[in-house]
């Protein structure tokens, strides 16, 4: 097996071309939705890279209440947000500039129209004031989810009342948990509460951050109305803004983010069971209740100990190759056995139409040589019969057998492309395999051994005898007929010669015919023998096309895939 090995720390840019080639991949194997979500990324990735990095998008998001527009405003020191009882306030977004020279194309391409310049040279920052996650309003819980998958730094700014509802931990903080570095949390309205729970709220909203896979994110208490705390949140943000790098952190936690959701597509084959969802159902919506928006996170869920796939730089891919039961299946569908047979008939029948006694051998003539019969002696359509049921029901289970096999330590659903992947060309097999039958058996008729020929001089010379003898005698016996003079005839021992040659020629025949059979019988297996070996290697090649290569490119797909990821997610 081929063991994957995990690379080490990547370029943005090469994460991307890794995420945007995993996304390839997976198509027709992953859910839709997964595959146009990575597309999506690597999308708004181009756009973001080529619009101004010496801003920083920073969005104030939070809950009804939580106090986001009061907090948007301390730290610009204006009255920008309208604060109020009546609930929702903020129905778009807006933002306070802080240096607004080149800011324009990315505030345009974020679609934030409300702009107000704080300060003329400054960091670069730019404050967003989002609308309520929980709004009411459809369109401000679209316009949210929108700018939380679209900004380069997040606030979230949650209350001592539901700083742990499960809205904001389940819909937006823990799908988050991979921009952990991009992400800052305040408990606003410290002042509400007396000082000494002030730390006991801020340690449990700490907890529960750890639960969302948020452990170290900045955790900051404020005061909007008294300004408790604001002076430290602007420091943390001038930071992050000076350095000028929230962009590409945020771009590479939306990558590694939307590699998991690929890879969140696999299951291990154990894991597969009648509630187990189909690979390709849609995942849950992450932003919204109500409509996915374009762009946002799939929920990057953790997946059960038990049925988790494994690492993607530690998969393993087994080695594929032609089986033995794979190439006898095919073989006897194909008609080897038969084909063989034929071959040795073949060779007897040539060999006693060339060696056979002349007197008797047109006789063999009139048979059909066995492999011309079945078409195949110049490599055409052959005309062997068709596979019966039981041998169609062996090539099935040879090909459910080689994708079982091939699939046995992938997950689904590549384990499921892969077992196809394996039939993918069943099709062809009839046809390939006749083409290679006939290819394999096209020589077998040509190419008289030398020793055909001399037992062929030899009968024809036994024929000479006969005919010679039998004139001799033909010859007496029209002398005593006619009671002339009669020839002298020499003798073998009391035989005369002609008798002699003509039994003789006879009987010589008829041994050299026999003895040439016993030849002719030896070289038809050697030749059956020959034809057999030609022909499985010719079946194992065209199992190798059509059965193994499809299989291994498979394999070789999702390994690619694996390594993609690992990349992304590097």
């Amino acid at each position: 097996m081929k063991l994957l090995g995990r690379k080490t720390e990547v370029s943005l840019d090469d994460r991307l071309e890794a995420l945007a080639e995993a996304g390839d991949l997976a198509e027709g194997r992953l859910g839709q939705e997964a595959v146009d979500h990575a597309r999506a990324v690597v999308a708004r990735a181009g756009v973001r890279r080529g619009l101004s990095v010496e801003h920083t998008a920073v969005a104030l998001a939070g809950a009804t209440g939580s106090g986001k527009s009061s907090l948007f405003n301390a730290l610009s020191g204006t009255e920008l947000a309208t604060v109020g009882v009546t609930r929702p306030t903020t129905a778009k977004a807006q933002a306070a500039l802080w240096g607004a020279g080149g800011s324009g194309p990315l505030l345009d391409w974020l679609d934030v129209p409300l702009r107000h310049t704080v300060e003329a040279d400054a960091s670069g920052l730019i404050l967003l004031d989002l609308p309520d996650h929980d709004s009411i309003e459809l369109s401000h819980r679209r316009e949210v989810d929108r700018l939380v998958a679209a900004v380069d730094l997040l606030v979230w700014v949650l209350d001592p009342q539901k700083y742990a509802d499960a809205a904001v931990h389940e819909r937006y903080l823990r799908p988050l948990a991979r921009h952990r570095d991009v992400m800052v949390v305040v408990l606003n309205q410290v002042d509400r509460l007396p000082e000494r729970s002030v730390k006991r709220c801020l340690d449990d909203l700490r907890g529960l951050l750890a639960a969302d896979g948020l452990e170290g994110v900045p955790v900051l208490g404020v005061s909007a109305r008294t300004g408790e705390g604001v002076p430290e949140l602007r420091a943390l943000l001038d930071r992050q803004v000076s350095r000028h790098r929230a962009w590409s952190s945020r771009l590479a936690a939306d990558v590694a983010s939307a590699a998991a959701a690929l890879w969140a597509g696999t299951r291990p084959p154990d894991a597969l069971s009648p509630d187990t969802p189909s690979p390709h159902a849609q995942p849950p919506d992450v932003f919204s209740l109500d409509a996915q928006p374009p762009g946002a996170l799939p929920a990057a869920r953790e997946p059960e100990a038990a049925g988790a796939p494994p690492a993607p730089g530690q998969v393993a891919v087994p080695e594929v190759a032609v089986s033995r039961a794979l190439t006898r299946a095919l073989a006897r569908a194909a008609g080897v056995p038969a084909v063989v047979e034929a071959v040795a008939k073949s060779h007897r029948h040539r060999s006693i139409a060339a060696t056979g006694w002349p007197v008797t051998r047109w006789l063999r003539r009139l048979r059909p040589d066995p492999l011309r019969r079945l078409h195949l002696a110049k490599g055409a359509r052959s005309s062997l019969p068709a596979a019966t049921a039981v041998e169609v029901s062996a090539v099935d289970t040879a090909l459910r057998d080689v994708g079982a096999a091939a699939s046995a330590t992938v997950p689904e659903p590549w384990a499921t492309a892969v077992r196809h992947a394996a039939r993918s060309r069943s099709e062809e097999l009839t046809d390939a395999l006749d083409r290679t039958v006939a290819a394999a058996t096209s020589g077998r008729v040509s190419g008289a051994p030398r020793w055909w020929r001399v037992a062929g001089t030899a009968q024809w010379l036994t024929v000479a005898a006969m005919v010679a003898g039998a004139l001799w005698l033909l010859v007496r016996f029209a002398l005593d007929y006619l009671m002339l003079p009669g020839l002298p005839t020499p003798t073998v021992g009391r035989a005369p010669w002609p008798t002699v040659l003509l039994l003789g020629g006879a009987l010589a025949g008829v041994l050299i015919a026999a003895l040439c059979r016993v030849f002719a019988w030896a070289g038809g297996r050697r030749r059956a023998r020959r034809a057999a070996k030609a022909l499985r290697a010719g079946i194992a090649q065209v199992a190798g096309e059509l059965i193994v290569a499809p299989t291994r490119d498979e394999l070789a797909r999702y390994a690619r895939f694996a390594d993609r990821i690992t990349r992304a997610t590097s």
